[in-house]
């Protein structure tokens, strides 16, 4: 199935938890000298007009993005993402919201590289617009990213972030994402993977997290954000979540002083919470 896209939800409360997270995954990473990778297996179009166009059509990014566009009360990581998506707006109002691979090449250095996939065909052409003139560093194809991975790991660098967040228009994906990382691990299992998820009302989606947690990784960290509703009651993603296997040891002290901050400007009702799990594997 071809018919999601991303645009229509650029910017909303699943995209600030994903990538605020993403770039302290890729801070983390630079703090070595030697060169690192940057995955994503579903990329997407790059970056997404708000003033026009499909993100108009539910303007997601107002209960997303833009609660904390204003506010000069960000904890330090949120402060980070913010200004690096005000970067791509200079001339002041929030019009463009850049994607998971716009933010990580703002950070990447000569040495490291990209490799992004996207198989939708219109996404993919813009895709490959919003990064034209990159070279070499970034190479972009129109195809399977769950695929794709096997071919690319392990990494010639040994090191990398592996971003993987499909749409889940396809039930399917929930079989796909839990066999990439099991795959991944078999062929990288020192690499550092990152899945998002939606939390929607379905089986599916209730049942991730616990299959995720018996992946042979040494490692994980889970963090869920719920901005409204009941599982019960409600319908449409009330939330979403991040599955992060190989992550920095003081990632989830971080997060547990980011996240009430989320809660508390993102949530839409007195349902709004998060999860956050940690676990690591005894010596």
């Amino acid at each position: 199935m071809l018919s999601y896209r991303h645009a229509f939800h650029a910017g909303n409360h699943a995209d600030v938890l994903k990538h605020f997270i993403e770039l302290q995954l890729l801070r983390h990473l630079l703090q070595k000298d030697k060169a690192f990778w940057y995955i994503d297996t579903h990329a997407g179009a790059g970056c997404y007009a708000l003033d026009s166009g499909y993100a108009t059509q539910n303007a997601e990014y107002k209960s997303g993005i833009t609660r904390l566009w204003e506010r000069d009360d960000l904890p330090p990581p949120l402060e980070e993402y913010v200004e690096l998506v005000k970067g791509f707006n200079p001339a002041g109002p929030l019009k463009l919201y850049p994607g998971s691979p716009l933010l990580a090449l703002k950070l990447i250095r000569g040495q490291d590289r990209m490799r992004l996939f996207e198989m939708h065909p219109a996404d993919s052409d813009l895709l490959q617009k919003n990064f034209r003139g990159q070279g070499a560093r970034v190479l972009i194809q129109k195809a399977d990213g769950f695929k794709a991975l096997k071919a690319l790991l392990p990494p010639p660098p040994k090191r990398a972030l592996v971003l993987i967040d499909p749409p889940y228009e396809d039930k399917q994906d929930y079989r796909h994402v839990v066999s990439a990382l099991n795959e991944g691990l078999k062929r990288f299992a020192t690499g550092m993977y990152a899945l998002w998820y939606p939390q929607l009302q379905r089986p599916e989606t209730g049942k991730l997290p616990a299959q995720l947690k018996l992946l042979p990784a040494k490692s994980w960290l889970h963090v869920a954000l719920t901005v409204y509703g009941s599982a019960d009651t409600e319908v449409g993603m009330r939330g979403s979540g991040l599955f992060v296997l190989n992550p920095p040891w003081w990632l989830q002290e971080m997060l547990q002083k980011v996240m009430p901050y989320l809660v508390k400007h993102l949530g839409q009702d007195d349902q709004a919470d998060f999860v956050l799990e940690y676990y690591e594997q005894p010596n």
